[in-house]
């Protein structure tokens, strides 16, 4: 059956057919792009760092989780035309999620961000890529495009009417970005779309820029990515990697030595320790949590001033606590949304 011939609210995009486009390079001025240390293919990181670490970050590396494009334009719609290689399918998480494009307008005058669309593919996985249009006010405008969660893009452009005018973008409030490091929750699986990664939620909210480092089944702690969480320039660093080192013998290992090349690095960086927020699915849940709060306590008890603990036992906590993931791990939306308002008092104190 084709529900779009009942309902055309389910209608997947085609090719755009209008001659009024005028196509831009996204990692082009004047367009700016966050996230995201390469263009063209967009990495997350440098690609010989994550060759090193392990081969599940040196192929994750390439998706786009956390990167943006933010940009100013008085076109009356505003187009995409994605390119890559081959986009995933996940049984548990939605196409929108894992390979769409999701686009925000910012408000000159408070700078909230309000979600206007999302443009994704068709559905063939043979596709190389898709096109997607959406119609907006024709006003002098701040947008923010957010990348998809898990696909890799070689390329992406953004076609605008000719003619059409664009001024500098609207720069975060705090440009000095938030490193988030961990699993797959971190990378933003199982959101609905990119807007509704717990990351996003902070950055709009905080008006502050990010940089996404979680990696699916990948968030080890190897010295090769501790080196390199430490050298970034960053204005919280947030841990939340337990799902992936997820015996107390690996996190012994590599946690309290995360923290401590950090924090040698950047003595005064507020430092976000996170837990596993399915607490209590395994035998090794508690011990290993024991790891993680030793390496808090430790930092307190060296006079620490800026180190943080979020339990992740609490996030989920609360009425519908069960429906707070697709799996009994990932989150879904209601869950995401939970792990932001935990975070959020804490972020409260940081910017």
């Amino acid at each position: 059956m084709d529900i779009s011939k009942i309902d055309r609210n389910f209608a997947l995009p085609g090719q755009i057919e209008r001659d009024d486009v005028v196509w831009y390079d996204a990692a082009e001025a004047p367009f700016v792009i966050y996230g995201a240390v390469q263009t063209n293919p967009y990495l997350r990181m440098p690609q010989e760092i994550a060759d090193r670490v392990n081969s599940g970050v040196a192929v994750l590396n390439g998706n786009t989780a956390g990167v943006r494009a933010r940009f100013r334009t008085d076109s009356p719609f505003i187009a995409i035309r994605a390119e890559w290689e081959s986009w995933t399918v996940f049984s548990h998480m939605p196409a929108a999620g894992v390979c769409g494009f999701d686009l925000y307008v910012v408000s000159d005058v408070t700078r909230r961000h309000s979600y206007l669309h999302t443009l994704l593919p068709s559905g063939r996985r043979s596709e190389k890529g898709f096109e997607g249009l959406v119609t907006v006010n024709g006003e002098m405008t701040d947008y923010v495009l957010n990348f998809p969660l898990y696909n890799e893009v070689k390329k992406l452009y953004v076609g605008v009417r000719a003619g059409s005018r664009f001024e500098e973008p609207m720069q975060y409030a705090n440009p000095v970005p938030a490193v988030f490091y961990g699993s797959s929750i971190t990378q933003g699986g199982c959101a609905s779309r990119p807007g509704t990664c717990y990351q996003n939620y902070l950055s709009r909210t905080f008006d502050v820029d990010y940089v996404n480092l979680g990696f699916s089944g990948s968030g080890c702690g190897e010295d090769e990515i501790i080196e390199y969480l430490a050298g970034l320039e960053m204005s919280a660093f947030i841990s939340d990697y337990d799902h992936n080192a997820n015996t107390p013998e690996r996190l012994t290992e590599t946690h309290e030595k995360l923290y401590r090349t950090v924090r040698a690095k950047h003595p005064e960086l507020p430092y976000v320790i996170i837990s596993r927020p399915d607490y209590g699915r395994r035998s090794l849940d508690a011990s290993c949590r024991a790891v993680i709060m030793r390496t808090y306590q430790n930092a307190l008890a060296d006079g620490d001033k800026n180190v943080y603990f979020l339990d992740g036992a609490s996030i989920f906590a609360g009425d519908e606590y069960d429906s707070c993931t697709v799996d009994g791990t990932h989150p879904n939306d209601l869950g995401f949304y939970r792990f932001f308002k935990s975070l959020q008092p804490i972020f409260e104190k940081i910017y």
